[in-house]
């Protein structure tokens, strides 16, 4: 074949513009071939699920640049491009096998993952097996990516035997170069391992409830070097993925979403506990918000003037809580207001000891 088609080839064609024309040829049957299979399949597969029109476009461009390799190939097979073009044409094929061996690699790593986390919800009204799950797989998966890119340009470098020979030398004779990469790199590695750490214990996980640095919010991402935190009023804090191996936090979702919410209210020492126990279980019945697991109500401590009254009630989640939280504090406070205005905080005068004097108002001296 390659004789017949350089037997046909004009006088006035140099040799070179024949080659590059029989590559250029040969990749672009492939890509067209490639075009018409792709079309096919996404017409195939139209209709069907989401997950398989999505898993065709991540392998759109892997599979182009695969085509596009073996028709490189097949066109250096026809041409006559000797030993020259034949060494540059091979190690441009060998750096496009290790990117394609790699770019597949990083796409069936995130076919894999958006494989396993669809059968997780974070929606569901008990997600704990979701966000343990898909916190793993987010984490797992960019490590693993990290990995995959390092090992790839390690690769690539590899096949120019320059730059080969060039790491060689420098890994046997400038250790101090190693060490001052090493110390370099040190923040991202161990970042890094604490990312694998996280994935394994998990301290945290994906929508979890936290407490970090006197904010409340939840975990919004986790990636393979920090972690974005969502604060209750929409900003972000981002935080080193260390933080969290090596910091005390609190974390109100870690076994169950459920949480208890306090409520603190200050009455006088004639305020009745029993119709201010019953009130709280009413307002708890009436609210959509109370899980109907606790309920309670109990003097945690007193002073001079009043007693510190604290209401206790569980709900779903840590924003379902604090809701209820606030409903309970309106309500138990307009009920004092209505019917037993007589407990509010208030100061007293013994009226016949001031007379005598033997006592004064508060901040009135009176004399005798």
């Amino acid at each position: 074949m390659a004789d017949l088609i350089f037997s046909y080839r004009p006088e006035w064609a140099p040799l070179w513009l024949v080659n590059l024309a029989v590559l250029a040829a040969g990749a672009l049957m492939a890509l067209l071939l490639h075009e018409l299979v792709a079309r096919t399949i996404r017409r195939a597969l139209r209709g069907r699920d989401i997950y398989w029109s999505t898993l065709v476009v991540k392998l759109r461009r892997p599979t182009r640049l695969a085509a596009l390799i073996l028709g490189l190939a097949a066109g250096a097979s026809l041409a006559q491009l000797g030993e020259g073009g034949v060494e540059a044409l091979r190690r441009i094929l060998a750096l496009g096998f290790v990117a394609l061996v790699g770019w597949s690699a990083l796409t069936a790593l995130d076919i894999w993952s958006l494989l396993y986390v669809r059968r997780f919800s974070l929606d569901a009204e008990d997600n704990l097996l979701a966000r343990k799950h898909i916190t793993q797989t987010k984490i797992l998966t960019r490590t693993a990516g990290t990995l995959i890119v390092v090992l790839t340009i390690g690769f690539a470098l590899m096949t120019f035997p320059g730059v080969r020979q060039y790491g060689i030398s420098l890994l046997a004779s400038a250790g101090a170069a190693g060490i001052i990469a090493g110390l370099a790199l040190q923040p991202f590695l161990t970042n890094l391992i604490a990312g694998v750490q996280i994935a394994t214990t998990q301290p945290i996980r994906i929508d979890d409830a936290v407490i970090v640095e006197n904010e409340w919010g939840w975990i919004e991402e986790i990636t393979s070097t920090y972690v974005v935190v969502r604060l209750w009023d929409w900003r972000r804090m981002v935080l080193p993925l260390t933080y969290f191996i090596q910091q005390p936090f609190q974390n109100w979702t870690r076994e169950t979403a459920s949480l208890i919410g306090t409520t603190m209210l200050y009455v006088d020492y004639t305020a009745p506990i029993d119709v201010l126990r019953a009130k709280l279980e009413e307002i708890a019945k009436a609210s959509p918000l109370w899980d109907g697991q606790v309920v309670n109500l109990a003097v945690t401590d007193v002073s001079e003037r009043t007693m510190q009254v604290r209401c206790l009630i569980s709900a779903r989640n840590a924003p379902t809580t604090f809701d209820l939280r606030c409903e309970v504090r309106e309500k138990m406070i307009a009920f004092l207001q209505a019917e037993l205005p007589h407990v509010l905080p208030r100061d007293r005068l013994d009226f016949e000891a001031m007379v005598r004097g033997e006592a004064k108002a508060p901040g009135n001296p009176i004399s005798g």
